[in-house]
């Protein structure tokens, strides 16, 4: 690799460097700040650390940089640098390596050298020993005036002066410096961070973050649902963005105290503490944890299991003497936004760790050591062109999104793409509402409409299936003891599931509830919440105890459809609310978050979301005039599903897109995710099967399919495995095995008016995004 990247830069005009001789890599000190000692005899310098110096020259290295180090079996002089030593640059480097390119020193200002000899003093022992060309030399008149000295006392020739002169001058030469030009500065940024640098980068620092240490495989996280996690961050750089990938997998709270005792007490009720050291980046910069730090890593690790994550060198640790406490030490190396979007990645299982460690840090963890740790199958984050898409063709959603809010299809709207299992594409657009100033943010949670259907009712019944409490040809009179006198009784599972069940597609149940003015009647509704008015519907409206019944009992007595066909409808999955639940004896909200939602660390979904979160963080669907005569922010805007309580089995749920993207995965592998099952293979794939393609019903068994003629939910570019699902107030998710696709598509377009022209699927809007991102794809 080293030959491969020193033939790529010569060939394309800039010299290589190899650094730094004879082998600075097997230190635990930094030369920054002392002289390290690399204490190795001849025959084991021979065979690891000149190894590729002689590998490299061979291949026709142009130069050499000479390291600050303390080798005895070269250099006899006791603490003699290597860079201002004869026997190393001349007798070894020159003669017996036969290097005949530009020798550089290290810097002379680093304490390695500066330590050793005054300035002035240390620039001609360099020279003397051999190198051409010297660093950063701390006072560049008193080293002149000590050359002339030394020149004029017959110390240095004119020959060896000459020497190194020429070569200086030949390499320039052919540099082309002899006709040098000025680069054109317009685009300079654009040409040298073009995308492929960023997924070059994204894939070393993949392979570069190294686990050192991981007691009882606590990397990766996996039954976060059991976890109570903070994160803590020492240093005094930036960290934003790795809290922020943090919360990406699950719930973590930031400790912010400043006083060690009150932290301590305040971890007590936690399982993990993620320690994060931050330090600026910078290669002169001191990354060593002081007292402080050390002190509060010790003693947190006394008490709690800690994962240590460093955006340092590795040095950095060699003042923490003590290790034995601290379950897991990750070492991300450099402070910068890639590492610190791989390091939480790893922590939870979205990669493996793969890298190991250049240096040694005492005598703890040795260099080329490092832990591999599992992947289990959580989605991970990168850029589009290392899962084989193009993000110039994706920047076309931004537009489509654009435009949507600009004509007033919708005030904002959520976007995520992932591809092989990482996502490569989330934005947020827009503001709340039309009037607000406030922006869409990743973590709104938008209310998903008919979403609810496959991301909490349809995974419930699954389970049904795994468990043989159901098969397709179970019949409603089974499930519902109410339903065995109705003419839905011998209504089938895959009937109902693929709506043709000759159910009617819609009843308006609020209209039954209104007075002669439209109004909430007083019959059914009150202001305050009472024990015979418990169901709330929206702000100060509280629905009567006994409706829940009724809205069952109009669906069981409804009239069939004449025929049976394909009639998309909603009762089927109010129905299987009603299953679930009497089954397993659990409302639908505790099903859906024990079996599927704290598990996949989707801790966005919700019904009922103003019992858990502020009402900022909820993107408002309606201003309603015609029911609840109030702006519909935090309470389902179905009106069927909020006489429910605001949890039913074919709407009531809110999310991100993010959160929505997860279930999505779970079902694109096949119902596992983080290294557990949730549903079956065979359970899933018998859900998304077309069983009546040939009859013109394109539904899965729950699931929606992709469009059999030229009208349908997706962009018509889809493969007919895939499958999703749309949503009233503008929502769309979509999944396609085949491709490895997972697209998720949130908006509140029913606001202000639900009962405006519906201008984004007229105009196709989450389609057209879905097309952009099949067009997306190179590989």
């Amino acid at each position: 690799r080293a030959i491969a990247l020193m033939k790529g830069l010569q060939d394309e005009g800039v010299y290589a460097t190899a650094k730094h001789f004879p082998g600075h890599g097997d230190t635990s000190t930094d030369s920054h700040h002392t002289l390290p000692i690399v204490n190795f005899d001849r025959n084991r310098l021979n065979d690891v650390e000149l190894f590729p110096y002689k590998e490299l020259i061979k291949n026709g290295l142009t130069s050499v940089m000479v390291a600050h180090l303390n080798v005895p079996s070269l250099e006899p002089r006791e603490n003699y640098p290597t860079s201002i030593s004869y026997p190393v640059v001349t007798d070894i480097l020159k003669k017996e390596l036969q290097f005949e390119g530009l020798i550089f020193t290290d810097a002379l200002n680093m304490k390695g050298a500066s330590n050793f000899k005054k300035p002035g003093d240390i620039d001609l022992e360099a020279f003397l020993a051999g190198n051409d060309v010297l660093l950063f030399a701390e006072n560049v008149p008193v080293a002149i005036k000590k050359f002339k000295e030394a020149f004029d006392a017959g110390i240095i020739t004119e020959d060896r002066l000459m020497y190194s002169v020429k070569k200086i001058l030949a390499y320039k030469y052919k540099a082309n410096l002899n006709n040098y030009q000025p680069i054109v500065l317009d685009n300079l940024y654009k040409d040298l961070n073009v995308v492929e640098f960023d997924a070059l980068n994204y894939k070393l620092y993949e392979n570069a973050v190294t686990v050192i240490k991981n007691h009882d495989k606590l990397v990766p996280v996996r039954d976060i649902e059991k976890e109570k996690i903070a994160y803590i961050k020492l240093g005094n750089d930036k960290s934003d963005t790795f809290l922020a990938n943090l919360r990406n997998y699950a719930s973590i709270s930031e400790i912010t105290n400043k006083n060690l005792d009150s932290v301590l007490v305040q971890l007590q009720d936690y399982t993990k503490v993620i320690i994060g050291y931050h330090k600026q980046d910078g290669a002169w910069r001191n990354h060593n944890l002081n007292f402080k730090e050390m002190l509060w890593i010790n003693q947190i690790a006394k008490q709690n299991d800690v994962i240590l994550t460093c955006f340092t060198k590795p040095y950095s640790l060699t003042n923490l003497k003590n290790f034995e406490d601290i379950e897991t030490i990750v070492m991300a190396y450099q402070n910068n936004d890639i590492a610190q979007t791989i390091a939480p990645q790893i922590i939870f299982g979205a990669m493996g760790a793969k890298g190991k460690l250049p240096v040694s840090i005492d005598d703890e963890f040795k260099v080329n050591e490092g832990i591999e740790t599992l992947e289990i199958k959580r989605l991970g984050f990168t850029i589009p062109e290392n899962v084989g898409m193009n993000s110039k063709v994706l920047t076309k959603i931004d537009s489509i999104a654009n435009y949507a809010i600009s004509k007033k299809m919708t005030p904002g709207l959520q976007v995520v793409v992932a591809r092989k299992g990482k996502v490569i594409y989330q934005k947020s657009f827009g503001n709340h509402t039309y009037e607000s100033s406030q922006k869409v943010t990743n973590t709104n949670i938008y209310d998903i409409a008919s979403l609810t259907k496959i991301v909490a009712t349809l995974p419930n019944v699954m389970r049904e299936f795994d468990q043989g409490h159901l098969t397709l040809e179970t019949k409603l009179k089974a499930m519902l003891p109410e339903a065995k006198n109705s003419n839905k009784a011998n209504a089938t599972v895959l009937d109902m599931l693929t709506h043709q069940a000759r159910f009617q597609p819609w009843i308006p149940f609020y209209k039954a509830t209104l007075d002669s003015l439209n109004r909430p009647s007083t019959h059914y509704y009150r202001s305050e919440f009472s024990e015979e008015f418990p169901i709330h519907v929206a702000d100060k409206l509280y629905l009567r105890k006994d409706y829940n019944d009724s809205i069952v009992k109009t669906i069981l007595d409804s009239e069939l459809l004449p025929k049976k066909q394909y009639k998309y409808s909603d009762f089927t999955f109010i129905l299987f609310k009603e299953y679930l639940e009497m089954h397993n004896k659990k409302s639908l909200e505790d099903l859906a978050h024990t079996n599927f939602y704290e598990p996949l660390g989707a801790n966005s979904i919700m019904y009922n979301p103003l019992r858990k979160v502020n009402s900022n963080l909820i993107i408002p669907t309606e201003n309603d005039t015609y029911f609840r005569h109030q702006v519909i922010q935090g309470y389902v805007h179905d009106m069927a599903a909020a006489m429910q309580g605001g949890i039913s089995g074919h709407a009531g749920l809110f999310a991100n897109a993010l959160d929505v993207a997860k279930v999505m995965q779970m079902y694109l592998q096949k119902g596992t995710y983080g290294g557990r099952t949730y549903i079956s293979e065979n359970t899933f794939n018998m859900f998304n099967t077309c069983y009546f393609c040939k009859e013109g019903n394109r539904r899965g068994v729950g699931f929606d399919k992709p469009q059999l003629g030229n009208e349908g939910p997706t962009c018509g570019c889809v493969s007919l495995t895939s499958f999703g699902h749309t949503g009233f107030t503008g929502t769309m998710t979509w999944a396609d095995p085949e491709k490895e696709i997972v697209y998720v598509f949130l908006s509140n377009r029913t606001y202000p008016d639900s009962n405006a022209t519906n201008k984004l699927s007229k105009e196709n809007i989450r389609e057209n995004i879905q097309k952009v991102i099949y067009e997306a794809i190179v590989e």
